[in-house]
């Protein structure tokens, strides 16, 4: 299965399961930038529009790029986004369009070094890339014990990608100013809502009886851990930015 079609059966589970982004890590990506009503974004593997939506929420006006429809079906509509039927290395856009790229939760299925040219390629002069992730914050007891149950029971070695990944946007030799900042964020989630984050990612078992196991294991940890019928997931909101020279 390719890396675009990954996510075709979990759309339904993404737009339940999946956390959002604090408001301080889009202050970040506008940040020197100017008026967000005046910025053009390109918002790269876009998938059901989570991040979309809130840039566009800024005032942006968005294009959303993302190559697997049952994704882009999900998503709902906002009056200053416009979705695309591109990938990351092809976008669609042309050359020196946009004033801000961004991935969220999608840079380690791109291909790099096919990524950087077309993001390069779009961007204005002075214009802003920035790969965010929300990664699990294991300083808290839940989600640690979470995590042990994706690292027993992933298919794959995706977490590797995304650190991977991450320290190759970091690292590329094309941005002229790099920053980061680390933010808190939470998800509070019934026992529906978790086992929709479990479903939604593509490196853990969705169906059959390893599936079931694991979610048997995350209904007992939710019994374990539940106030109210409701746990946090805790994550750590990561945003790296890279500006290209004004030319």
């Amino acid at each position: 299965m390719s890396f675009t079609e990954r996510f075709t059966t979990r759309a339904g589970d993404y737009v339940v399961g999946r956390p959002s982004y604090p408001p301080e890590a889009f202050d970040a990506l506008f940040d020197g930038l100017g008026d967000p009503a005046d910025v053009v974004v390109a918002d790269l593997g876009a998938g059901t529009g989570i991040s979309s939506r809130l840039l566009a929420d800024r005032g942006a006006q968005v294009f959303a790029v993302e190559p697997n429809r049952a994704m882009r079906e999900a998503a709902e509509p906002h009056p200053r986004e416009q979705w695309i039927d591109g990938s990351a290395e092809a976008t669609g856009l042309g050359e020196a369009s946009v004033d801000l790229v961004t991935a969220f939760q999608a840079f380690h299925w791109f291909d790099h070094a096919r990524a950087f040219e077309e993001i390069v390629r779009i961007l204005r002069p002075g214009g802003r890339a920035a790969v965010v992730y929300n990664e699990r914050d294991e300083s808290d007891p839940f989600t640690a014990a979470y995590g042990d149950l994706v690292r027993a029971y992933a298919t794959d070695d995706t977490e590797q990608r995304r650190a991977d990944a991450l320290q190759a946007f970091e690292e590329f030799e094309g941005w002229v100013v790099k920053r980061r900042i680390d933010v808190r964020n939470e998800q509070h989630l019934d026992i529906e809502g978790v086992l929709a984050r479990a479903r939604s990612s593509s490196y853990l078992p969705k169906a059959g009886p390893v599936a079931d196991d694991l979610h048997a294991a995350i209904r007992a940890l939710f019994a374990r851990f539940a106030e109210d019928g409701r746990v946090v997931m805790a994550y750590r909101t990561i945003v790296s930015t890279g500006d290209v020279g004004a030319g």
